[in-house]
Order: structure tokens, then C-alpha cells, then sequence
């Protein structure tokens, strides 16, 4: 009331904001395929996970299918395989050294520039979940950097961003293509070494090596062609190969493949299957019934050799040091006349006096890098001279083992001079041994080069980069 004994105006209510609700907020959802192809891309790098064993196990747990597992395949594999290049734009962002960035922080980045440099993801979709994301693992506090430096990648297109980062091809060729295809500059370098070349031949090869592969297929010898191979699986028979089969890039999951299923056919790159054939062919005078595959995990190679020896009437030994991949040769070759040895290749203990011996030694693996999408940035230059060494053992082992006028088989997936062309030439120089024009057992190949030695390529045979070299003892 007032003095005069008035009541008072009511004051108009004012709108208050509503109150907070307690407890911790909602945490962003995040859709399942960017957080697989996150958790893969952790787990490489935290735990030296391969994305490509990784990726298969997490979308089976999570259930994750049909568009949502191609979506997390092609971010996995796509930021695996283009790390270097998300890595220089990134870099050309951020107002600091790349390494001062926080890893997890850094991980969900290359997510996110590759959604929006190399996929039709729209700009916002990408910038948006890519923010979740780091909100999600890393916390609130890095969201503005996220934000600010995906904005600024989405300023260009990835052509722009080359054309401003690469090197200039005239002056640096190898640094220019390697940037523009994804390669780490001491990988390019040994693919030009190994060419012969450092321009179009080159730009060509580094290009193919950065596409997604075809899956090729092996038909099990005597137990399905590879024309009924094809068209049970929709597949092309291979050009090279008498038993392979390819299959579009992203044709599913191979294993799924009723042939697989069957054990009547396998996973296996043509190179693969020409450097095993070729191992059964060279002329040889005398006996050809034992064979021997000194460094067999997973067995894939020795499925082939057990497959033509059945047909022969030859059997082989497989020997494979570690046991678990000892297990894999006997799981390929079962029903094969293949024995599996556990033990290292250089001391198997075998009797001498085989025929035929195919080292199919470890390497550097840089000819099915893409394959393996993060392979080229975890290999590094000093793990050549260890695997050198170790190659030129098992070779000297293998001949050892071969009878006089029996063939050996060299094979190695990498183009590196010093894996190749180095070693055999030194071990061949040291045991007097006669090396064979290789050529000659991969017909209908081309492009094979003026030899003793084959190397293939993905941009001239569609294969992995194999190497094969034949050496008979004398």
C-alpha cells in the first residue's frame, strides 16, 4: 500500500532464463563410422595397430555395416594412406611446430582435412564432427583450435594447397611428386632409383601407389579355374596369371566370397602368384620332386607351391620361424602335400638336396604400400641395411639347401635397389651362382625390362612391386 492507502501497480513479470540442469553435460554423439576410423587411426599410431587387421575387427564388434563400413574404410585407409600430405596442410595452419600439437588433437585433424580435401563430405559436416570428436576425446578446451584450423583448410581445395606447398617439379621432382602423391620423399627416391627415372615414369608409378588396389584373387590349382573363379565372384579373370582374378577396389570383403569360404580359392596379389609360378618353371635336368618355401607365413605362396606340387606329384617343406605364423601356412595348406617346419629359415636343421627352393625373405615391403595404408610412414630408411642382412642370409641358406642344378627363387615385395639388385648380385658374386633370365617364366608380361631380373609395378602391371630373381646352383 502506499501513503495514501493505495495498493501498488504490480510489477510486470520479467522472463528469467531456465535454470541449469545439474549434473555433467551430454557428451556430443558421434555417428559409428567416424569413430572407427578415429579409434584405428589412434591405435596406429599410440600402438603400431595395422589399420587394415584393425578396421575389419572394430566394424564386426560395433556392428557396423553397408554405407556406415564403406564411409569408415575410405576415411580409415584415406587419412592412413595421405597422412604426410593432411600433415603439410595442417602444418601450414597452425602458428607452431606440428609435434607441439596434442597426438589425439592432431589424429581427429587429419580426419578432418581429409573429409574435406579428398571426399564430397560437405564442409560442414566435416568441421562439425570432426569438433565433436576432439570435444569427445580430448575435451572442450581444443574445440576453438579444431574449428579454427579446419576453417582454414577449407579455404582451399587440396590442388590449391599443393600448389602452394609442393616443390616445383622443374627444380625438385622427387619432392614435388612425393608430396602430391602421399609418399614420404626417401620412398620416392627409391622408386626413381629403381625406374631409372625421376619425371613421368615416376609421377606415374607414385600415382598408382596411391590409389585404392583392386583385390585380386588366386584360384586353388586343380580345384577351380580362374574363368569359374570370375564368374561365380563377378570378377575379371587376371591378365597375367593363369589363376588370378581381380575384383573391382571396394568390391566388399573378399573373405566373404563363397569360392574363399570354400578353401577353393584365396586373397592373393597377382605379382604374388606370377613370382610363385615362376619358381616351379625354370628348366631344371634330373629329379623335381622337393620343394622347398624357406620363409612361408603366412602361406599364402605356399598354398600355390602345394597346390602345382599336387598336381606334380612333388611335395613341399614350408618353414616359418614364428609359430603363430606357422599355424596360418598349416591352416592354407591344409589338404596340400605341405609339411610345415617352425624355425628360423637361415638354421632350419632340413636336410639338403631340394630341387626347387623359393625365399620369399621379409623386406621393407614399400611394393604393397598400398596395401597397407600407414606402412609408408612408419618404415623409415635405417630399416633397409637390418632387412639387407637378413636377406642375404636366407639366400646363401637357400642355396645351401638347393641340390647342384637346382633353382632358387629370390622374391621380395619392394623395389629397392638394395633389396633387389643388391642383394642377389652380392650373394650370386660369392657362391658362383648362375642367374637365369627371369623373363622368360612370367609370359604374356610386359614391360619387364631388359632382365636378368623381373621387376613389376602397379602402374605398368596392375600387381604389387615384386621382385623376382632365378639363381641356379652350379
Amino acid at each position: 500500500m502506499n501513503e495514501r492507502g493505495q495498493r501498488r501497480p504490480a510489477r510486470p513479470q520479467r522472463s528469467r532464463p531456465a535454470p541449469r540442469k545439474s549434473g555433467p553435460r551430454r557428451p556430443p554423439e558421434i555417428d559409428a563410422a567416424r569413430q572407427v576410423a578415429f579409434d584405428v587411426l589412434r591405435a596406429v599410431r599410440e600402438k603400431d595397430a595395422y589399420a587394415n587387421l584393425m578396421l575389419p575387427q572394430l566394424l564386426r564388434e560395433r556392428r557396423v555395416t553397408g554405407r556406415d563400413a564403406a564411409l569408415a574404410t575410405e576415411l580409415t585407409y584415406g587419412a592412413a594412406r595421405a597422412q604426410g600430405l593432411l600433415d603439410a596442410v595442417i602444418a601450414a595452419c597452425v602458428d607452431r611446430p606440428l609435434e607441439k600439437t596434442d597426438p589425439v588433437v592432431l589424429d581427429a585433424l587429419r580426419l578432418g582435412a581429409y573429409q574435406l580435401l579428398r571426399t564430397r563430405i560437405p564442409e560442414h559436416a566435416a568441421v562439425g564432427s570432426t569438433v565433436d570428436l576432439v570435444r569427445a576425446e580430448a575435451g572442450s578446451w581444443a574445440t576453438g583450435f579444431a574449428n579454427a584450423i579446419l576453417r582454414t583448410v577449407s579455404t582451399k581445395d587440396e590442388a590449391q594447397w599443393l600448389d602452394e606447398l609442393a616443390p616445383d617439379e622443374e627444380k625438385d621432382s622427387i619432392g614435388a611428386y612425393a608430396l602430391r602423391t602421399a609418399h614420404p620423399r626417401w620412398v620416392a627416391r627409391s622408386f626413381a632409383e629403381a625406374l631409372g627415372d625421376k619425371g613421368a615414369d615416376l609421377k606415374a608409378a607414385l600415382e598408382a601407389d596411391d590409389e585404392r588396389p583392386e583385390v585380386h584373387l588366386v584360384a586353388r590349382p586343380g580345384e577351380i579355374s580362374a574363368d569359374e573363379l570370375a564368374a561365380i565372384t563377378g570378377g575379371d579373370p587376371a591378365p597375367y596369371s593363369p589363376y588370378g582374378v581381380r575384383l573391382p577396389a571396394g568390391a566388399g570383403d573378399p573373405a566373404d566370397a563363397e569360392p574363399v569360404r570354400e578353401r577353393l580359392a584365396a586373397v592373393q596379389d597377382e605379382g604374388s602368384q606370377l613370382c610363385a609360378v615362376a619358381a616351379t618353371k625354370a628348366p631344371l635336368s634330373g629329379s623335381d620332386e622337393r620343394w622347398l618355401d624357406l620363409c612361408a607365413g603366412p602361406g599364402g605362396k605356399a598354398a600355390l607351391l602345394g597346390a602345382l606340387a599336387k598336381i606334380s606329384g612333388a611335395r613341399v617343406d614350408a618353414v616359418e620361424k614364428a609359430p603363430h605364423r606357422a599355424r596360418l601356412v598349416e591352416n592354407a595348406t591344409t589338404g596340400l602335400p605341405v609339411t610345415v617346419h617352425v624355425g628360423d629359415g637361415r638354421e632350419s636343421g632340413l636336410e639338403p638336396g631340394y630341387d626347387r627352393v623359393l625365399v620369399d625373405a621379409p623386406c621393407s615391403g614399400l611394393g604393397a604400400l598400398r596395401r597397407r595404408p600407414e606402412a609408408r610412414w612408419r618404415r623409415k630408411p635405417s630399416d633397409v641395411a637390418d632387412l639387407t642382412k637378413l636377406q642375404g642370409e636366407l639366400l646363401v641358406a637357400a642355396l645351401d639347401l638347393v641340390r647342384p642344378g637346382g633353382v632358387v627363387a629370390y622374391v621380395v615385395c619392394s623395389p629397392h635397389l638394395a633389396e633387389t639388385e643388391g642383394v642377389v648380385g652380392e650373394i650370386a658374386r660369392r657362391t658362383k651362382s648362375e642367374v637365369l633370365d627371369a623373363r622368360g617364366f612370367f609370359p604374356g608380361v610386359p614391360q619387364l625390362g631388359e632382365g636378368p631380373y623381373v621387376q613389376l609395378w602397379p602402374h605398368r602391371h596392375g600387381t604389387d612391386a615384386m621382385f623376382c630373381a632365378l639363381l641356379r646352383k652350379p
